[in-house]
């Protein structure tokens, strides 16, 4: 039995933490949905898993169900889709749209019951809530089951960090019920977990295409491969993805360092279809000041979305250079005094809600505003 397993598209999904770039990532979303069903044929696999969360949630709009539906049933192959925690088989969802009792080959599996594969069972568990602190598999017994054994779950496994438990999936869920393997969404990282004996019985795909900064090995579709009921299954990882999201995290100390920061997201290809985060801490030298201006307009000009974060940066207290560049006044008397409030060894004078934190942070807007108005 070979199959891909995929999860966690949240089509639709408002994308509002990368502002404008936002409608570019909806429709890579799709972009990447059509090369699940390519790779799906390129592989010669007998089906396709979603693992729930096709949707963002049950009220997007009803020609992107369409859009969606057309796409997995290009795959010409047997889809098998269980709905999840976004949304969830609930009245008025998306899976009461027409269009799935119109398709041969693609399956909304809308009960928790066993369903007859050529060579195997499946086991799907279907989301019928947002919240939930029940066990989806709980009711799987497939140790007596002709064929390989293979279930279908959204939820999380035990052990994972969570905020409280949801649709919680214990970590020997694959043991206890018999399974050969237990394809799992929900979380939007690959991750795979092995049983007693060091078999891959249970995994995350992750979703198809990265969602945020953050998520640790996103992008991607499991193809799996099982040879005989209890034989280990074979996972193999396949990039899907078609944007990617590059963090950047630097610590400035010395003169020439931002020159440094700058040369390194240079040096990333494919800037167009790239989100970059740049996040610096440390001392500003003087002369770097221009820099930062510099770095912020090769950001501007070239990625597809940008963040600069630059709170954790503070001036060197001891460089009084570009307060010199500030015409004599109120202006360069708050330089000053921003930098004496700035320092964390001087707490003479300073006001209990200025910390040295916030007063860097003026003293670098300060600064900023000095450079626009000699341009």
């Amino acid at each position: 039995m070979k199959f891909i397993h995929t999860a966690d598209w949240q089509i639709g999904m408002k994308a509002a933490h990368v502002g404008a770039s936002g409608e570019r990532l909806r429709e890579a979303r799709l972009i990447s949905a059509r090369k699940v069903v390519e790779e799906a044929r390129a592989q010669g696999a007998d089906f396709i898993l979603v693992a729930g969360d096709t949707f963002e949630d049950n009220g997007v709009d009803r020609v992107l169900v369409q859009k969606v539906a057309d796409i997995l049933a290009g795959s010409m192959i047997s889809v098998y889709v269980i709905p999840g925690n976004h949304d969830p088989l609930v009245p008025g969802s998306v899976w009461d749209h027409p269009v799935w009792g119109e398709l041969k080959t693609v399956h909304v599996l809308r009960q928790a019951q066993p369903l007859e594969l050529p060579g195997g069972t499946l086991y799907p568990c279907p989301g019928l809530e947002k919240h939930s602190r029940k066990d989806p598999t709980f009711w799987i017994n497939a140790r007596d089951a002709q064929g390989i054994r293979v279930g279908l779950a959204h939820g999380t496994v035990e052990g994972m960090p969570q905020v409280e438990p949801d649709h919680l999936i214990p970590r020997d869920t694959s043991q206890r019920t018999g399974l050969d393997y237990l394809a799992l969404g929900h979380w939007h990282s690959t991750g795979v977990f092995e049983d007693s004996v060091g078999a891959a019985r249970m995994a995350y795909s992750g979703t198809h295409e990265t969602t945020s900064f953050g998520e640790r090995d996103s992008g991607n579709i499991l193809v799996v491969e099982i040879a005989k009921p209890g034989a280990p299954p074979k996972v193999t990882p396949l990039r899907t993805g078609c944007l990617q999201w590059v963090t950047i995290v630097e610590t400035l100390a010395q003169e020439g360092d931002l020159a440094r920061v700058r040369s390194v997201v240079e040096q990333v290809t494919g800037p167009e279809r790239t989100l970059i985060e740049v996040r610096m801490s440390g001392v500003l030298a003087g002369p770097d000041r221009t820099d930062l201006g510099r770095l912020s307009e090769v950001l501007e000009s070239r990625f597809l979305y940008h963040r600069l974060d630059t709170e954790g940066l503070h001036l060197a207290p001891e460089d009084d250079r570009w307060l010199e560049e500030i015409p004599p006044g109120i202006l360069r008397e708050a330089g000053h005094r921003l930098r004496e409030l700035a320092n964390p060894s001087r707490a003479a004078g300073r006001e209990s809600k200025v910390s040295p934190k916030i007063a860097a942070q003026a003293l670098m807007e300060l600064y900023a505003l000095q450079q626009e108005t000699e341009r």
